[in-house]
């Protein structure tokens, strides 16, 4: 797949991302690779399962623009700290917006919702159930997932079976029960499977 023919500039925005934070790079491009196997288990059309792949591959693009002292933080996040990090997926939409192309909208509105939670409690916009759009609820998923298995200053990594577990209690307000059901079925079987 050709992402820089669809979006020009998208193989630039991978490459600030990957020199402003290796690991976010490397946790989006998991997500990328996850999200595309749940969008073929929902039989997404190709032009959607393309704009799913470039939405979770850019999904933490907005990071670029959280301060080094935050993204960075090798400590617990404060109350601060995480105000500051929720900003990130409307910073993203505002970047992939400025590229000012008409097909980057779904993008950028994917990238934006990623963090909405089925039951309402997310943000930025506490979007509920089916107004979350359908690429940001696959994201959703997949993102909590890799996010759960990979260390992270404020968490230990967990293994497979503990995140699944964690994401058996999110059913439903969380994330969206039936998208949810399709990756439990994929994630046996994946390469990025956790151990």
């Amino acid at each position: 797949m050709s992402y820089d023919l669809f979006i020009p500039g998208f193989k630039g925005l991978s490459r600030a991302l990957m020199h402003k934070d290796l690991e976010t790079h490397q946790h989006s491009s998991r997500v990328n690779h996850l999200a595309h196997d749940l969008g073929m288990a929902c039989e997404l059309e190709p032009n959607d399962l393309e704009a799913l792949q470039m939405a979770a591959c850019l999904h933490d693009i907005g990071k670029i623009g959280i301060p080094d002292a935050v993204l960075c933080k090798t400590s617990l996040f404060d109350t601060d700290d995480w105000d500051v990090m929720h900003t990130h997926p409307e910073k993203g939409e505002d970047i992939i917006l400025a590229l000012d192309l008409d097909h980057c909208s779904m993008i950028a509105t994917a990238i934006r919702n990623h963090h909405e939670n089925f039951d309402g409690t997310g943000y930025p916009d506490r979007l509920h159930g089916e107004d979350i759009p359908y690429l940001s609820r696959i994201i959703s998923i997949v993102d909590s997932y890799d996010a759960m298995t990979f260390h992270r200053p404020y968490q230990q990594a967990r293994t497979h079976q503990e995140t699944m577990e964690v994401m058996y209690t999110e059913e439903g307000t969380r994330s969206d029960p039936y998208l949810f059901r399709k990756f439990t079925q994929l994630i046996e079987s994946s390469p990025l499977k956790a151990p």
